[in-house]
């Protein structure tokens, strides 16, 4: 018996970076709580890189489906709701952050329900397509935990220079 080959079409990319994305979060959330932070990092940064890549070409060559919109802000999801509760359980991101991503998350989840449910108009503004706060807050999650350095000095440290 003769197997037909698959080809790879180009217009599966942006679905194929979206699922190893998918694949990534569990990897990722292995490796915090195993110690691995560097590694973490690196796949995060990379699952991050990733998405920034599927949504250009499927933007720039007309390659979205809606199977891709699914897919997309699903691993987008998992990632942050993963890399919080593992960051959480290893002591390095507070309950109070993790529990404004899962607010975030599900209040997402239930508007999305309720425009569905109702069939409510939704208008995209090019706001959807700015850097995603999820991100900025995990940024605030390394700054609170001190691994990494500021970038600038903290307004308390400016006053008491101030102050001298």
């Amino acid at each position: 018996m003769i197997r037909p080959r698959i080809k790879p079409r180009i217009k599966d990319v942006p679905n194929l970076l979206s699922a190893l994305r998918l694949l990534a979060a569990p990897f990722a959330a292995w490796l915090i709580l195993d110690g691995h932070d560097i590694a973490a990092v690196l796949t995060f940064a990379a699952a991050g890189a990733s998405d920034g890549l599927d949504g250009f070409i499927a933007r720039r060559w007309g390659l979205t489906s809606r199977f891709g919109a699914w897919l997309d802000p699903a691993a987008d999801k998992l990632l942050m709701l993963l890399c919080f509760a593992a960051l959480f359980v290893v002591g390095r991101a507070p309950l109070w952050l993790v529990a404004v991503v899962m607010a975030r998350d599900l209040a997402i989840a239930a508007g999305w329900l309720l425009v569905k449910l109702f069939s409510l108009p939704v208008a995209i503004s090019g706001a959807c397509f700015r850097p995603r706060p999820s991100h900025f807050i995990m940024c605030i999650a390394f700054q609170l935990d001190g691994s990494l350095p500021r970038t600038r000095p903290r307004a308390a440290d400016s006053f008491t220079q101030l102050a001298r």
